[in-house]
């Protein structure tokens, strides 16, 4: 038996609209279940709610029906224990080090000096960092500042990893790379990953299973199971199946994209 992770049931977001008093239907109603230690996807056109979810899986805002359960127990108002989240937009400190920023988090927690370091030390190996440890962020490329976030999250040692675009910034061939160094990370770790992009590559490259969302109010429409084995790399990308699963997201994207931008046009 599939051992699940995080489950929503019948989850919906609605928010206010600002001014007018009026109601966004953002979300749902949606089911899901993420299985524990899989590496998950979710692609959709622009506003279906992508990031919407992934607010509502991470605690950081509450579903208004539904229920999201966590290792088995309902998320509250706050990040649970054993998630970590990494936003597309650069979080890093311009005034602390490398190492400063990724120790921050660790901070709190009541660990041993020893094993705050040793944790510290990991997550810089792990992320190609050594050379840069005492460097600061406006030394490094976008790319490598986007690996001082991702190990700032890893040190914390989750077992739920989210990431919303967390490469959207950055060039096609980079983008490649550090989907590779993710790839790496979660095979280490063990975690259950789950990565909101727009890209169908990086979904079709990355992912065990892909969801896709259709136009607001974004629903399943679909979930692809990729076949890949777990020792993979960007080199899938050369393969015909790799193609044939970018061909399908798109086919169930197209006319929900036109939606959307449908939707864009008359709300503007």
């Amino acid at each position: 038996m599939t051992n699940v992770h995080v489950s929503l049931k019948n989850v919906t977001k609605q928010f206010q609209r600002e001014g007018s008093g009026g109601v966004v239907h953002a979300l749902g109603p949606l089911d899901l279940e993420l299985r524990s230690g899989e590496f998950f996807a979710v692609v959709g056109p622009s506003g279906c709610g992508k990031s919407s979810l992934l607010e509502v899986i991470a605690g950081l805002s509450p579903p208004t029906q539904g229920e999201v359960l966590f290792e088995g127990k309902s998320i509250g108002g706050r990040v649970p224990d054993g998630i970590g989240v990494v936003f597309q937009e650069d979080a890093s400190f311009p005034w602390l080090t490398v190492a400063d920023n990724i120790v921050l988090g660790l901070r709190k927690i009541p660990i041993s000096n020893e094993e705050r370091q040793a944790r510290v030390d990991r997550a810089i190996a792990m992320m190609g960092l050594k050379e840069f440890t005492n460097a600061y962020p406006a030394q490094l490329s976008g790319g490598m500042r986007q690996r001082v976030c991702i190990a700032r999250t890893l040190v914390m040692a989750p077992r739920l990893i989210l990431l919303d675009e967390p490469f959207g910034a950055l060039d096609q061939q980079t983008r490649l790379l550090m989907g590779e160094e993710v790839l790496k990370l979660w095979r280490q770790t063990g975690a259950t990953i789950f990565l909101i992009t727009h890209a169908l590559d990086e979904a079709a490259m990355l992912a065990d299973r892909i969801g896709v969302m259709s136009a607001r109010p974004g629903r399943l429409m679909d979930v692809i199971e990729t076949g890949w084995p777990r020792e993979r790399d960007s080199r899938v990308v050369e393969s015909p199946a790799f193609g044939e699963i970018t061909a399908r997201l798109w086919k169930s994207l197209r006319a929900e994209s036109i939606k959307a931008i449908g939707k864009a046009d008359a709300a503007s």
